[in-house]
This record gives structure tokens, C-alpha cells and sequence, in this order.
């Protein structure tokens, strides 16, 4: 093969393995979002409007929609990322049985959301487990009612409780990957200055996991602005989210433009959380990481 022509295959290998990749993001992530602003800002003409987003912010259900969400993302996070950190020292720690730990943390990768909600609705419910336990050991006289419509709190509250344990795991993973990459010596040079464990943890470790935190933040409340298929097991219409309302407008208003409208909206505020964690956890000047 003449070198002239297998340099110019080398050359094209990147974008012929990215291709496909390209492909599914183009049809499956590009198409649906331009065809999602076109809903939310043009009206049949094809005439810009903003009437679509004033129709929803009318709407009696949008302040408790925004709201929920933000104190969700707001418990939900700090409350993960802690877990998942005591997580990953765990596992990276050089403990006897460390393998075994890994595989507890990932079960719920293999659980849907749906099937997670379904099965912690079961725990909360009046005649399920939690109240049975609580009974049976004299603690309540009678069943209490946590996924009351009533009881707004006790509803964030368990879904909280199914996030936490559904999703830390995809931060516990990535923090792993993280931690894999600093490398031992900072760790022997800390230990060595006799450094205790919560210094080497504040001091040496959270500022070399800068990039895998990043990374795991914006992930995460990402994914925490579309949390809606739990919410929807555990407290059904008792509590509503910003995904739950673009799924109400579309499914039950049949009002597609209302729920491109949502959809819009949890697209500008993951983007502005994930300026937000760029620039709050950018490299300091001069430092390598």
C-alpha cells in the first residue's frame, strides 16, 4: 500500500470511529432540541413568540414545580456527593473484602428508575414495610401516611431517599476513576509530614479530584433536573417536578408547545449550573491538576 494513501487512512481514523457516536448524537440529542425551541418560540405561522412560556408561568402548578425541583437539587446533592465520596475511599482503600464493596454500591445501576420508585413506594406506603416495622415495634400507635399529599416534606423526603440510593453509585464511579488517578506518592508525602485523615482528604484529595468532581456535579444535576420517573412512583401527582409538568402539558393538555416550553426551561438552567461548576471549580492559576 502506497504510504501516501495509509497516511490519509490514518488520518481519517479519529473521525471514522467518532462517526457513529456523531450520528447518535445528531439524530437523538440535536434534532429533538431544535425541534423543542421551535415548539417553545415559534406559533403556527412559524412567528417567534414568547406566548407559550407566559401560558406556563400562569400556570397555578409552574411556582410549586420550580420550587420542589430547586429544594430537591439543593438536599439531593451535598447529600450524594458526600456519600459517594465515603464510598469511593472505601473502595479505594486498601481494605480486605474492597471488590466486594464495589459490586454492594453498583446494584442500583441495574434498577430503572421506575422499578426504584415502585419498589420504595411499597416501603412508604401505609400497610408497607417501614410502617409495618415502625408498628410492630411499638413506635406508632396506628400507620402514618408518608406519601400524603398533605405531607409535602415527607414526599421530598422519600424521593430524596430513592435518588440517593439509585443514583450515588454513578458519582461513586466516577470518583473512583478519580481517585485512581492521584497518584501515591502525594498520599506517602502526606502521610510522611503526619497528616491526618481528614487532612489528606481536605488538603490532598479533593483538590486532585477537581476534574472527576466537575465532571460528577454537572452530571448529576443534570440528571436531577429530569428526575421524573421516581417522583411519579412514590408520590404520583402529590408532588410535581419541572419534568413532571412537561410530561402533564404534553400527555394531558396535549399541548406540545407548553411542554417545549418546560423542556427549555430545564435546558437553560442545566446549562447555567454547569457554567456554574466550570467556573467555581476551575484550576486555580498555577496549579496542575
Amino acid at each position: 500500500m502506497p504510504l501516501a494513501r495509509r497516511t490519509r487512512r490514518v488520518q481519517y481514523a479519529p473521525f471514522l470511529l467518532i462517526l457513529p457516536a456523531a450520528l447518535f448524537m445528531l439524530a437523538f440529542f440535536a434534532y429533538p432540541m431544535i425541534e423543542a425551541f421551535r415548539l417553545a418560540f415559534l406559533d403556527a405561522n412559524g412567528t417567534f413568540t414568547l406566548r407559550h412560556f407566559q401560558a406556563i408561568t400562569r400556570d397555578v402548578q409552574f411556582g410549586p414545580a420550580v420550587r420542589t425541583t430547586l429544594i430537591l437539587i439543593v438536599i439531593l446533592i451535598p447529600v450524594q456527593f458526600v456519600i459517594a465520596l465515603v464510598m469511593a475511599l472505601l473502595v479505594q482503600a486498601k481494605l480486605k473484602g474492597r471488590g466486594l464493596f464495589l459490586y454492594i454500591y453498583a446494584i442500583p445501576l441495574a434498577v430503572s428508575e421506575l422499578a426504584a420508585g415502585i419498589v420504595w413506594a411499597s416501603i412508604f406506603t401505609d400497610r408497607g414495610f417501614l410502617n409495618s416495622l415502625l408498628v410492630s415495634l411499638g413506635i406508632l400507635d396506628r400507620p402514618f401516611l408518608f406519601l400524603s399529599y398533605q405531607n409535602q416534606g415527607w414526599l421530598i423526603v422519600a424521593v430524596v431517599l430513592v435518588e440517593t440510593w439509585r443514583a450515588t453509585s454513578i458519582i461513586m464511579v466516577i470518583l473512583v476513576a478519580g481517585l485512581q488517578s492521584i497518584p501515591n506518592e502525594y498520599l506517602e508525602a502526606a502521610d510522611v509530614f503526619g497528616a491526618s485523615t481528614w487532612r489528606k482528604v481536605t488538603g490532598v484529595i479533593l483538590p486532585l479530584l477537581r476534574p472527576s468532581l466537575q465532571v460528577a456535579l454537572i452530571l448529576r444535576t443534570i440528571l436531577a433536573f429530569q428526575v421524573f420517573a421516581v417522583a411519579l412512583a412514590v408520590a404520583g401527582t402529590g408532588l410535581t417536578l419541572l419534568a413532571a409538568e412537561a410530561y402533564r402539558w404534553y400527555g394531558s393538555y396535549r399541548n406540545p408547545n407548553g411542554a417545549a416550553a418546560y423542556a427549555t426551561i430545564i435546558l437553560i438552567l442545566s446549562i447555567t449550573s454547569t457554567i456554574f461548576y466550570l467556573y467555581v471549580l476551575r484550576p486555580k492559576a498555577g496549579e496542575n491538576v
